[in-house]
């Protein structure tokens, strides 16, 4: 059974998503709070009924896109036990999100510094744990003598930096589709870490 969302949830749904429009055109520094309820066809009190602040958008927007992001890395580790088959499609998995959620990556992974305190430290315990997944897939695959890399945390971290800068280039008009550039990162991948690209195809 569906729920219809209240009046209220709508509302602050739709400021939302003028945030991620605001902050992805002119930055947090360069967006008003009246800039974001024009995006939303609302009164700039509109903002401050539905939430604290400008900041507070912007901790809603990291939070649930960080979230999702440590989703899509287990969802992938956990299609298989095979750690060749798992960073494969992390690679991909990963490479797809930043290029279909483009706009509000650029937002999580470029206005970090703009959060609070508080929030900011909410949001790091959420990329630590993208880093910790990736960490311990990768270590997991040299000590099951599948991947070859003299440094297992450098390559994870080289594994997360790959797709977060797609957000920075990727756009919709462009030359890939998203698909074409899961495919490449994943091979990529398993260079990275020194696996067999052959081996983690399906």
């Amino acid at each position: 059974m569906t729920t219809t969302p209240s009046r209220a949830e709508a509302t602050r749904a739709r400021l939302l998503e003028a945030a991620v429009t605001a902050f992805s055109e002119k930055g947090f520094h360069g967006t008003t709070t009246r800039d974001i309820a024009g995006a939303a066809g609302m009164s700039p009190a509109a903002v401050y009924v539905h939430h604290k602040s400008k900041e507070e958008l912007l901790f809603l927007i990291s939070h649930e896109g960080h979230h999702h992001a440590l989703d899509v890395v287990r969802e992938a580790r956990a299609s298989s036990p095979d750690p060749v088959a798992q960073v494969a499609a992390v690679g991909r998995a990963f490479a797809t999100y930043h290029a279909h959620h483009h706009t509000v990556a650029r937002i999580l992974n470029y206005e970090l510094a703009a959060l609070s305190d508080e929030h900011r430290a909410v949001i790091d315990e959420l990329r630590t744990g993208i880093d910790r997944e990736l960490r311990d897939l990768v270590r997991e695959g040299v000590r099951a003598g599948v991947f070859d890399t003299p440094d297992p945390a450098l390559a994870a971290t080289a594994l997360a930096s790959l797709s977060v800068d797609i957000a920075r280039w990727y756009r919709e008009d462009g030359e890939w589709t998203p698909d074409q550039i899961g495919d490449y990162y994943s091979d990529l991948s398993l260079r990275l870490v020194g696996a067999d690209p052959g081996s983690g195809r399906t």
